[in-house]
C-alpha cells in the first residue's frame, strides 16, 4: 500500500512526533515503531508490503526531523507515553509492531494498556551497549557524528570496519546514518537507565517476538533478545531466514510477508 498522509501530534512538554500512514487512513490497523539509527522512512519498504490490515502506521519518533526534539526530561518513559498519544489518536488498532529499541517500547506500552496484538524484531533492553556510554557521550559534546556512527556499528552492533568503510563510501547513507545517529546517545543511555521489569506485555492478548536468524544466540541483540523472551513467557518465536538486525532495510519485503503471516495467524 502507499503513503496516504502524515499527521503531527502533540506530546507535551514543547516536543511533537509525526505519524506516516499508509493504506486507510480512518481504518484500525498497524501500528510500527521503529528504534534508534532508524526513522520512518526506513520503513517505507515495509509498510508498502504489508497488506494483511488496511493501515500501517509508522511513528517517526522524537529526535528525529520532522518530529520534534528529545527534550531535557528524555527517558525511555517518555517513549512509552508518546506511544500512548499515538495510540490514542489511532484507536483501535489491530496491532503494534516495533523494532529493537522500538521492540521495547512496544512491549512496555503492553504494560500500561490493554492491546490485541504485539510484534517486537529484535527488542533490545538493558544492558545494551552500556560499555560505549562514555565514548558516545564525548563524541555528541563535539556533535562529532562521524564518530557516533563508528561507535554505532562497531562497538555496539559488532560490523567490522569494512563494513563501515562500505557505508561511508556511499555519500548519501553515511549522511543519513550521521543525521539519525544525533539522540544515539541519550537513546541508549534512557535505555540502560530504566529499571528492568520482571514481565513486559502483561496487558498484550497475544504476542510474537522476531530474530533473524543470523543473530539468533549470537551477541549483541541475540544475547539481548534472550533477555526479552524470558521477560514475555506467553510470546511465541519467529525466526526469519538468512536475515540479521538490518532486515527492515536488506529484507523489507520479507519481513512485510511474515507480519502478513502473523496476521493472518492471529484469525485461525
Amino acid at each position: 500500500m502507499e503513503r496516504t498522509i502524515q499527521k503531527k501530534l502533540s506530546v507535551g512538554g514543547g516536543s511533537w512526533v509525526t505519524v506516516d500512514v499508509y493504506g486507510e487512513p480512518d481504518a484500525p490497523g498497524l501500528v510500527v515503531v521503529p528504534g534508534a539509527m532508524s526513522d520512518a522512512h526506513a520503513w517505507q519498504g515495509v509498510a508498502t508490503a504489508v497488506d494483511a490490515w488496511p493501515s500501517v502506521a509508522v511513528v517517526n519518533r522524537r529526535g528525529r526531523a520532522p518530529s520534534g526534539p528529545l527534550t531535557g526530561a528524555y527517558s525511555l518513559r517518555t517513549e512509552v507515553e508518546d506511544l500512548g498519544v499515538v495510540l490514542d489518536e489511532f484507536d483501535g488498532a489491530n496491532a503494534l509492531f516495533g523494532w529493537s529499541y522500538g521492540g521495547l517500547i512496544a512491549l512496555l506500552a503492553a504494560d500500561d494498556r490493554p492491546l490485541r496484538h504485539v510484534i517486537a524484531y529484535e527488542p533490545v533492553t538493558r544492558p545494551f551497549g552500556r560499555h560505549a556510554l562514555p565514548d558516545l557521550k564525548a563524541a555528541e559534546e563535539k556533535a562529532d557524528w562521524d564518530t557516533t556512527v563508528e561507535i554505532v556499528n562497531q562497538r555496539i552492533s559488532g560490523f567490522d570496519a569494512a563494513h563501515v568503510e562500505a557505508l561511508r563510501a556511499d555519500r548519501e547513507t553515511w549522511a543519513t546514518l550521521c543525521r539519525l545517529s544525533m539522540p544515539a546517545h541519550a537513546e541508549l543511555a534512557a535505555l540502560n537507565a530504566a529499571p528492568q521489569p520482571d514481565a513486559m506485555a502483561r496487558r498484550a492478548d497475544r504476542v510474537d517476538l522476531i530474530v533473524g536468524q543470523s543473530n539468533r544466540g549470537t551477541a549483541p541483540y541475540g544475547t539481548s533478545f534472550e533477555d526479552v523472551r524470558q521477560r514475555v513467557p506467553h510470546a511465541e518465536v519467529h525466526e526469519l531466514p538468512g536475515q540479521g538486525h538490518l532486515a527492515h532495510l536488506q529484507a523489507p519485503t520479507e519481513l512485510g510477508h511474515l507480519l502478513n503471516d502473523l496476521a493472518t495467524a492471529r484469525h485461525r
